[in-house]
């Protein structure tokens, strides 16, 4: 039975999910940044997939870079599948700039994380799942519940 990771859990908030793949936001305020997750147990890469799973996370994937690109107008996006430390399929989409924190250096352990500032988390919570409405997408039902439910299990 498919369970999220416990540090994908600790460090993201569940916007909601699509046919394959839960969508989760990144807690790091630092870059706009989703992680998709396949619903799939004891799969680490990407061609551990099915080819039709396969297929269906290449359309999430898609789907949700043309949402955050539209909503963010960042310079590109980074997309990575890195399963160093956590060993469950994920695919990380942060929305990337010139000056941001990191640029142009990849984003992992260039800055510590930070929070949300209040009011902040809730804003992006909302307007992605509003945006990202489309490609069987199922938001959650409320802000709070994506606040609280990182780890849901459909």
């Amino acid at each position: 039975m498919f369970q999220l990771h416990p540090q994908l859990q600790d460090s993201t908030v569940a916007l909601g999910q699509f046919k394959l793949s839960l969508v989760l936001l990144s807690k790091d305020a630092n870059y706009p940044w989703c992680v998709l997750v396949p619903k799939r147990s004891g799969i680490r890469e990407i061609h551990h997939l099915s080819e039709q799973d396969q297929q269906q996370l290449i359309r999430e994937s898609s789907h949700l870079s043309e949402v955050m690109t539209s909503m963010f107008a960042p310079v590109t996006m980074n997309i990575a599948a890195l399963g160093n430390i956590v060993p469950q399929l994920h695919l990380h989409h942060v929305a990337r700039f010139e000056g941001d924190a990191a640029w142009p250096a990849s984003v992992w352990g260039v800055k510590a994380p930070i929070e949300y500032e209040p009011g902040a988390l809730a804003h992006r919570v909302e307007r992605l799942c509003a945006s990202l409405v489309g490609e069987g997408f199922e938001a959650l039902s409320t802000v709070e519940d994506a606040d609280s439910s990182a780890g849901f299990t459909p």
